[in-house]
């Protein structure tokens, strides 16, 4: 269903003591990712992802979408804004889908997430 929450982000500066601190507090497990650039993060329900040098160095949660594309334009024309391009490889897109960091017209860092086929 569009609009559930589909995935979680965690910003940080250091992705390897991320993966040690949130490893030993919720008993996660991590993954490699194409690229080497972070992890994906197994849970019992949402999955999730940790990418360093986060400026911000916050947590994104990503909602759903069945049309990444229509999304976007539909944020942009509430207000809201649509943040860097799209910079996943197609092996990452294959496997996680797209995803794309935006605000709403607030302000607010939110994520959209449109999961891979099949």
């Amino acid at each position: 269903m569009a609009g559930e929450i589909s995935f979680f982000e965690l910003g940080v500066a250091d992705p390897g003591k991320a993966r040690i601190f949130y490893g030993n507090l919720f008993g996660w497990t991590f993954e490699d990712v194409p690229g080497g650039t972070g992890f994906a993060i197994a849970t019992p329900t949402v999955p999730g992802g940790v990418h360093g040098d986060d400026a911000e160095a916050v947590p994104y949660v990503f909602f759903k979408v069945d049309d990444l594309a229509s999304a976007l334009e539909r944020i942009t024309e509430l207000g809201g804004t649509v943040e860097g391009p799209e910079t996943e490889t197609e092996d990452a897109a294959a496997r996680f889908g797209r995803f794309r960091f935006c605000r709403d017209d607030q302000g607010s860092p939110f994520g959209i997430h449109e999961p891979p086929a099949g």
